[in-house]
């Protein structure tokens, strides 16, 4: 295999290593983040490869999802249940800045890899650790998915229509929240690091980043005991903002929150006599769930006769914030996308391109780009041990003799 193109990438975070031990969503994804902003990331993954590789679609056997979450990493294959392999992590992570691991909480300490073990050698080193219900408490030991942290974190609950059970969104978002908190605790570790020296751990658990979108319910329990219902497309105490339908079986969302947006869609909708309603007249009373249900039927009755592009320009003329629904389709033609390089063509060794979503945040001088798509598992098993360990290419094989790389052909 042709081993990662060797780089010295630009960007805020260049210069630091980051050695990554995660498998699926939540861990990829942040050190895809730090991979995006310069960082040099070592994945290391089983001989197998991580699951990641047998998610989303796939094209003449290619993963589309890892091509787009492994991004601007290099990839090594390990087998951290051999002694041999073992050794190599940790001789790797001797010499980075940022481990990222997300492992059930005990994992790594039985594989000799625990903080206190590592940063005896690695003072410096950041350790971050992310798993369902964090590295104490007495749920640590429970294995934890994004879907499942939801539920616990208070999430679910409020996720979908106010008649129905339960919903969940069809992506993974609190894996996803969950890798922002990690990137950015990377990050502000290694600011602490300029002053004292030293490393440390971040703890992020998946039930705390979707329990940290429980803020505003939180205060309001306590003094008030509420326990908000579903709101199925709305927005809770706020009205009008909600999916309303069209003529051409399509969706249009509105949000008319503040007064002077109100009024102005009351002007659009030709409804003067809703301004002087008592159930409307204030932001507060239109948030009453039956006034909101109230509002929404009007709003309703007057979407069902428009057809969503037509009527969608019509709000924007009005300065009513709106959007049609987009599905990818609708993405993949809309030019402020395109304009903002939110869909990236990237090349690929064997489909010749993927379009990939684009770097978020931007950065006005720093920017973070994509350099070279996913890697195949264990692409620079041979670069990566010359450059970082100064093996040679018999002590490589000897290795590899000793199992600990995993498969030859790898």
């Amino acid at each position: 295999m042709t081993p990662t193109a060797k780089r010295h990438p630009d960007g805020p975070l260049a210069g630091l290593k980051v050695i990554e031990i995660c498998s699926t969503i939540a861990g990829p994804a942040c050190t895809r983040l730090l991979a995006d902003f310069g960082a040099d990331v070592i994945k290391i993954e089983p001989p197998e490869g991580d699951p990641v590789r047998q998610m989303g679609q796939h094209v003449e056997g290619q993963s589309l999802y890892a091509a787009s979450i492994l991004r601007n990493k290099r990839s090594v294959t390990l087998d951290l249940k051999n002694e041999a392999g073992r050794r190599l992590a940790q001789q790797l992570i001797q010499r980075a800045d940022i481990l990222v691991e997300n492992n059930r909480p005990g994992v790594m300490e039985r594989l000799g890899m625990g903080y206190e073990t590592l940063s005896a050698t690695n003072p410096g080193l950041v350790m971050v650790r992310i798993s369902g219900y964090g590295q104490d408490g007495p749920y640590s030991d429970r294995p934890g998915y994004g879907a499942i942290c939801e539920a616990v974190g208070g999430v679910r609950h409020m996720t979908g229509d106010p008649d129905r059970p339960p919903a969940r969104v069809a992506l993974a978002t609190t894996d996803y929240l969950s890798s922002v908190y990690a990137a950015f605790g990377a990050v502000a570790a290694i600011h602490a690091r300029q002053a004292s020296g030293r490393g440390q751990v971040v703890d992020v658990a998946l039930y705390e980043a979707a329990f940290s979108q429980m803020e505003p319910v939180v205060p309001a329990h306590e003094k008030l005991g509420v326990v908000p219902m579903r709101e199925g497309p709305n927005l809770p105490s706020m009205a009008p903002n909600s999916s309303y339908p069209t003529r051409d079986s399509s969706w249009v969302l509105i949000a008319a929150n503040s007064q002077p947006t109100w009024r102005r869609l009351v002007n659009l909708m030709e409804k003067p006599e809703l301004l002087t309603d008592p159930r409307f007249e204030t932001i507060q009373a239109r948030g009453r769930p039956e006034n909101m249900r109230a509002i929404d039927a009007i709003i309703t009755e007057w979407t069902r006769c428009h057809d969503a592009g037509p009527l969608e320009e019509r709000l924007r003329q009005a300065e009513v914030p709106t959007s049609r629904v987009y599905t990818i389709a609708d993405i993949y033609a809309d030019p402020h996308f395109a304009a903002r390089a939110m869909l990236q063509r990237v090349a690929h060794p064997v489909l010749g391109h993927t379009t990939q979503s684009g770097v978020v945040p931007r950065l006005s001088v720093t920017p973070g780009v994509i350099r070279h798509t996913g890697p195949t598992a264990g692409q620079d098993n041979q670069s990566v041990l010359e450059d970082e360990l100064g093996l040679d290419p018999a002590a490589i094989e000897a290795f590899g003799r000793l199992g600990a790389l995993g498969p030859r052909d790898t």
